[in-house]
């Protein structure tokens, strides 16, 4: 609980150029998150007949599905960002406009939470999709050993 007020006093005291420094930095993992589902698209592409196998289809399908909605919630996210960082006019415009300023904190605080349980959903999703893979690539090593012999 400590680390958790802790955490909220200090998202209270960021500045304007600290906030644009964080945004800037989700825009570009959020970014590089859309690169790497890409590449995920291919290696399903590729292997879709490998994640058929009747004995893994249900896990496979379900993962399948997670990283479809984890690729709008990044599209979503990306939108969100993107709207966070233009916003930021109200911060540095010189204008005293108190009501603003604290609904652009408020915001601000709310998208830290969001985008780091993305995150962490989207890490652990990525590790299953590398272990899916890595048994499929393991799976097709192995049958092009024996039809080598």
């Amino acid at each position: 609980m400590i680390t958790t007020k802790t955490q909220e006093k200090y998202l209270e005291l960021m500045n304007a150029t600290e906030m644009h420094e964080a945004s800037k930095k989700w825009y570009s993992e959020l970014s590089f998150i859309k690169d790497e589902q890409l590449f995920f698209d291919d290696l399903v592409t590729t292997y879709t007949m490998q994640l058929l196998d009747k004995n893994e289809f249900a896990n496979n399908k379900e993962i399948v599905d997670v990283l479809n909605r984890s690729q709008k919630r990044n599209d979503d996210l990306l939108d969100i960002v993107q709207t966070h960082i233009n916003d930021l006019e109200v911060l540095v415009d010189n204008i005293k406009q108190p009501k603003e300023e604290v609904g652009y904190k408020k915001e601000h605080k709310e998208l830290v939470k969001v985008i780091s349980e993305f995150f962490i959903d989207y890490k652990n999703l990525k590790m299953q999709l590398f272990e899916i893979f890595k048994e499929i690539l393991k799976d097709e090593k192995q049958i092009r050993l024996i039809n080598r012999e």
